[in-house]
Parts: C-alpha cells; sequence; structure tokens
C-alpha cells in the first residue's frame, strides 16, 4: 500500500469528554473488532483505567477503511486557517488532491488513543510526534476545559492538522451549537468546520471518517530531505515500549524512512546497541505479526532485549551502518513530585526493583533511585508527574506483583543553596540541611489556567489567596465561565488544591498547569519525633505561616491512630530544633492486681510498682522503640494531601 493512504492521527482532549467512547465506535465503523468482542473502553487494557473510566496508557490500533463514496479531486480542500499555521504539511496535502480516489480505495488508519489527566500529559506529548493529525473532542455538556487548551497547544507545537469535535451530543444536557461556536472561536475557524459527533450512538462517526481521509495528509517525508534519494535505509522514532518475559522488549515506533523487517540487524541511535528484529508486526490492537513496516506506518519491532534501561522513548532505531543522523527525540519528562516506596518485607526489595524497573518500560516518566531510612530499610526514592500518577504506580506495583508497601508524604524538589556555597537539590525532607546551614531555598512554581463556574468566582478568589496564588488574567467565555491564569507555587498546587477546587465547584471547575523556573521559598522542615525518635517519613516541608498549624494537626492525626504501646508515648513536632507541638499518647495497661481479691493494698501497690520499673527498664535498654504498622502510614500519607 502507498503512503499517501496512510493517516496516523491521535484523540485528544479533557478527561472524561468522550474519547474512549468515539476510539470504540471508530473500531466498530471499520469492522477493526468483530461485534461480538466489543465492549466498552475497549483500548484501555488495564483493569485500572476500566475500574476508574480514565485512560492512562496510550494505545496505537490500525484500522483500514473502505470510504462509503467517491472521494474526488474537489473533495480535498485546504483548511487555510490549517495550512497556513501548518505550512510544512501542506506539500502533503497537495499531493493527497493530485490522486483521485474511488469507494474501493483502501485507507489505513493508525489510531493512537491517548489519556486526558494532566498528569499522563507526556504519553500524550509522544504520541503526537507520531502522527500527523488529531481528533480535537470537546463535551458538548461540558465545553472547553482547562486541559482542552493544554493538549491543543501541545497539538499546534507539533504543527498537527486539527479536527475540531463536539462530542456527546446525544445527552439531554448538550449545547451542541454553544459550544460549537465557542471552539470554531478557540481554533479560529468558521462553524461549518466543527463536526458533531456522539461516541454513544455512533451519529456523526461516518462523517468524520470520511473528514479524517480529506483532512489529515498522507505521512509527511521531510525527516528524509538531505538523506538518501530512494529511502530505502530504514529508519523510525521509538514512541514506547512492551514487555515480555519471553519475547523481551518490543518497541513501539512510527517509521520514517525505508522498510524494516524480521530478521535485518538494527541499531538504537543513541542507545549504541545492536539487535536483531526477531518480529515486526502491527497493532489491531493486539500486537499482530506482519512481514514488514514502510514509510510512515505505525507498528513494533521485537528485539529479544530484556535487560532493563538499555533503551529509552525518543531513540532512533536504524540501520547497524546506517547513514541517516538520528531523528529529533523526545526532551525528558521534569517529576513533579516525589515519594519514597518502601516495601513492607525487606526480602522483597529485589522484587520491588525489578518491578519498577518494568514499569518504567511502559511509563517512561517515572524515575527512581535506591535510599535507605534508618525506621523503614531500604527503598527507592521515586518521581512522579502529579498526585494520581503516584497513586496509580503504587496501586499498579501492589496488584500486577503483589507488593505490599509503604509510601512516605509526596513532596516536592527544593534547591538548597548551603552556607558554603554549594547548591544542592534536595527531593527528599530527610535530607533537608539543618535551617543554620541554609543561605536560601527555592521552589519551583506553577502558571495555572483554571476554568470555573461564575458563581464560584467568590470562593476562588479565596481560595487563591490561601493558596499564595498571584492572578495574572482573567476571560468570561461564551457561556458565563471565568477562565483564570495564575501563578502559584507547586507546593501549595500539590497541597491538595485541585480537590478543593472541585468541591467549591461542585465539580464543573478544570485546572491544567506548566512547571515554572524557581523562585525563592519561605520553608522549613517539620520533623515528627515518636518516643523522641525522629521518623524521617513524617517529615515534611511546610511553609512559615503554616507551620504551627500544620505541626498540629500531625500530632493530632498521629496521636489518634496510633496503637498505644506498653508506656507512655510522647508525639512531637520540631522545627528549627524546638518543640511546637506535643501529645502524649497513654500506655496500653496491663490490669496486673486483677486476680487479686481482698487482702491488704500494700500487695496492689507492690505489683503495680514492680510493672513500673520493669517498663522503665524496657526503656533504658532501648527495647522500649515504637512499632509503627503500614497501615499508621498510609492513613498519615492521605491526611497530608487534604
Amino acid at each position: 500500500m502507498t503512503s499517501l493512504n496512510i493517516r496516523n492521527f491521535s484523540i485528544i482532549a479533557h478527561v472524561d469528554h468522550g474519547k474512549s467512547t468515539l476510539a470504540d465506535r471508530l473500531l466498530e465503523r471499520t469492522g477493526t473488532i468483530p461485534d461480538r468482542l466489543m465492549r466498552d473502553q475497549f483500548l484501555d487494557r488495564m483493569d485500572l483505567e476500566r475500574e476508574r473510566g480514565i485512560t492512562i496508557k496510550m494505545q496505537p490500533v490500525r484500522m483500514v477503511y473502505h470510504p462509503q463514496f467517491p472521494i474526488s479531486n474537489s473533495q480535498f480542500p485546504i483548511n487555510e486557517s490549517i495550512s497556513n499555521e501548518n505550512s510544512n504539511i501542506e506539500n502533503s496535502l497537495k499531493i493527497a488532491k493530485l490522486k483521485t480516489e474511488n469507494s474501493d480505495s483502501e485507507y489505513v488508519l493508525n489510531l493512537i488513543d491517548t489519556p486526558g489527566h494532566i498528569d499522563f500529559s507526556y504519553e500524550v506529548s509522544r504520541a503526537l510526534r507520531a502522527v500527523e493529525g488529531v481528533l480535537l473532542l470537546v463535551d458538548s455538556t461540558q465545553g472547553v476545559q482547562a486541559q482542552t487548551l493544554t493538549t491543543l497547544s501541545a497539538a499546534r507545537a507539533q504543527k498537527c492538522v486539527i479536527i475540531p469535535i463536539v462530542s456527546k451530543i446525544d445527552s439531554p444536557a448538550a449545547r451542541v451549537n454553544e459550544v460549537s461556536l465557542e471552539l470554531a472561536k478557540l481554533l479560529g475557524i468558521s462553524l461549518e468546520d466543527v463536526l458533531a459527533v456522539s461516541g454513544k450512538t455512533g451519529e456523526g462517526v461516518d462523517e468524520l471518517l470520511e473528514t479524517i481521509i480529506k483532512k489529515i495528509p498522507p505521512p509527511s517525508h521531510k525527516a528524509t530531505e538531505g538523506a538518501s534519494v530512494n529511502g530505502a535505509e530504514p529508519r523510525g522514532l521509538i514512541f514506547d515500549f512492551s514487555y515480555s518475559t519471553h519475547r523481551g522488549i518490543a518497541v513501539y515506533l512510527r517509521v520514517f524512512d525505508g522498510i524494516f523487517k524480521k530478521g535485518q540487524p538494527l541499531r538504537f541511535h543513541a542507545a549504541g546497541k545492536n539487535f536483531i528484529a526477531l518480529e515486526t508486526g502491527i497493532f489491531t490492537p493486539e500486537e499482530t505479526p506482519a512481514p514488514s513496516l514502510g514509510a510512515g506506518e505505525i507498528g513494533y519491532i521485537v528485539t529479544g532485549i530484556k535487560e532493563a534501561g538499555v533503551v529509552a522513548v525518543g531513540d532512533t532505531i536504524g540501520a547497524v551502518r546506517g547513514s541517516l543522523p538520528a531523528l529529533e527525540g523526545y526532551s525528558r519528562p521534569r517529576p513533579v513530585v516525589w515519594a519514597s516506596v518502601y516495601p513492607k518485607d525487606q526480602n522483597a526489595l529485589p522484587l520491588l526493583r525489578k518491578s519498577l524497573e518494568r514499569l518504567r518500560l511502559s511509563d517512561s516518566s517515572l524515575s527512581f533511585e535506591e535510599e535507605s531510612s534508618g525506621v523503614l530499610g531500604r527503598g527507592f526514592r521515586c518521581g512522579f508527574l502529579g498526585l494520581l500518577h503516584l497513586e496509580i504506580i503504587t496501586e499498579r506495583l501492589k496488584r500486577e506483583f503483589n507488593l505490599s508497601l509503604v509510601v512516605t508524604i509526596p513532596t516536592i524538589s527544593y534547591a538548597v543553596t548551603k552556607t558554603n556555597g554549594r547548591r544542592e537539590v534536595i527531593y527528599t525532607p530527610a535530607k533537608f540541611p539543618e535551617h543554620g546551614d541554609i543561605i536560601k531555598i527555592e521552589e519551583p512554581w506553577a502558571k495555572v489556567i483554571i476554568i470555573t463556574p461564575a458563581d464560584s468566582l467568590n470562593t476562588l478568589v479565596q481560595l487563591l489567596y490561601e493558596h499564595e496564588a498571584n492572578t495574572l488574567a482573567t476571560e468570561t467565555h461564551l457561556d458565563g465561565r471565568i477562565e483564570m491564569s495564575v501563578e502559584m507555587p507547586l507546593r501549595e498546587l500539590m497541597r491538595g488544591f485541585f480537590d478543593t477546587l472541585k468541591n467549591i465547584s461542585s465539580g464543573y471547575a478544570s485546572l491544567s498547569y506548566e512547571i515554572l523556573p524557581e523562585r525563592i521559598a519561605d520553608v522549613v522542615r517539620l520533623d515528627i519525633l515518636v518516643a523522641e525518635e525522629p521518623v524521617p517519613a513524617f517529615a515534611r516541608i511546610v511553609a512559615t505561616r503554616r507551620i504551627e498549624k500544620e505541626a498540629e494537626k500531625m500530632v493530632e492525626k498521629l496521636h489518634s491512630i496510633l496503637p498505644k504501646q506498653l508506656f507512655n508515648t510522647k508525639i512531637q513536632a520540631k522545627v528549627q530544633g524546638r518543640i511546637i507541638s506535643s501529645r502524649t499518647l497513654s500506655a496500653m495497661r496491663k490490669d496486673v492486681t486483677g486476680y487479686l481479691y481482698g487482702g491488704d493494698v500494700s500487695r496492689k501497690l507492690k505489683l503495680l510498682q514492680k510493672q513500673k520499673r520493669g517498663k522503665k527498664k524496657m526503656l533504658e535498654r532501648g527495647t522500649g522503640k515504637v512499632n509503627i504498622p503500614e497501615e499508621v502510614f498510609m492513613k498519615m500519607v492521605q491526611s497530608s494531601s487534604e
């Protein structure tokens, strides 16, 4: 098949705007999945995705489509507003116009379904590098949301052709005309260019398929400019992985040049490792063997490599002695929050390491390094793209690898300049220097876009003040909703801001953000002591203005959930060498006089004194340490984000 009959595209949208449901209808209409095998959220392969109703992992699929009516030259109009914005693909569109197709023509549609939540935006950015066009979905009941703007900006940066779609038009609450007008204004196009589709009923899906063929150009070959004349030398960009124990790593790639075949010797450009292609194939959506992968196609290659960390997404795969330069890769994602993950049983540490390495193959945004704690033993300090990302990874570790874990309170990174002039990036509160050794502390900020109903504005302004935010701009949408652009410390954004925003707006507000450079921070380390011993897992970095409130909150919380010991247990909060909050947990007292009856009271007093002396000796011998259960750690983590 000629590359002129290939269309590569992705679906992007705010979370829960109907991406997966629309993908289901595309699979149905193209006959990719038989009716007897079809189910909702077909491309969401993980149980966790189906339970939560969200897409976590991008999923490619190859569909074959036969147009239902002839497509003539006149039916390939160039959208001027799009072609001007995407001048690099104008030539490809013109080539497509020169080819007159009929109803017997066969088109290969390579779809990459993507997540909608901001924590998985790295998945979206990788998918966009492998396609020429995107379907931009907007829920007709909700309108343009914050993440809509973020994904749109990413698609424009990659110069993708944008097909705007208003979804869920079958809903009784649909505002099709109103939202279509809002979307047309956002893109600077005419109202007629906005499609209306129902992923549930299938209305408008046939028109969408025809539009995909007409407006999304065939694969661009600009990558071969100045390279080989005939394009015979293979070259592709890796955008994802899968792993199996018997086949090793399978790389997901977009082919830009030449042909990849089974048995071919190949090389990773950046990693510098050679291998033999054990299998080439396409996604149906399962990995299905195919004789070869040609220029413009999306597929996979089984490498047989079983060592983790050999190759990364963004690497170029090509001939062993190839002359073509490497393709531009992906910028590495910057972790937003950090948390330490420890196995409950230290014997499970090797399994935890192997599990994290396996997860990093399918989620390249995950980062980790080994660390140790005097209380919790050895574990890993992990970087995540947000609190939901942290929650998903820890849940997968428990489900897929049967691990029992202790996860510390999430925190962000700080740049600390010490009195000796050294500047260090601190990822964990336990390693924060003493106050006297610090000259200045810098923390990352975030630019946040918030879209909220007008009746929530007053409460939102108060919320922004409580979270140290600065308002940059305010805009009113056509439907009366307010769009606010603000700047705030990243630690405040991670301090339950989004959950509170949802509460005050009755669930109607949306949020997206991007990380800004560091600024001076007024924060201190808050240590929690149990039986006068610091617990590193409970240490936190807290804004100075909230230190007393947070100290009281953590001490009270721990006092309420920590099981009683055989001795009185002090629970204290310490800042800069002084105790600012303290509670004593009374001892779990065994009734040593319960068997006595009558007699002199001195007998009871002797037994009580003996018990007291025994507890004192236990403490003096160092055997009076508090064993903190896993449940306590988990409850403290949960309370920290409230």
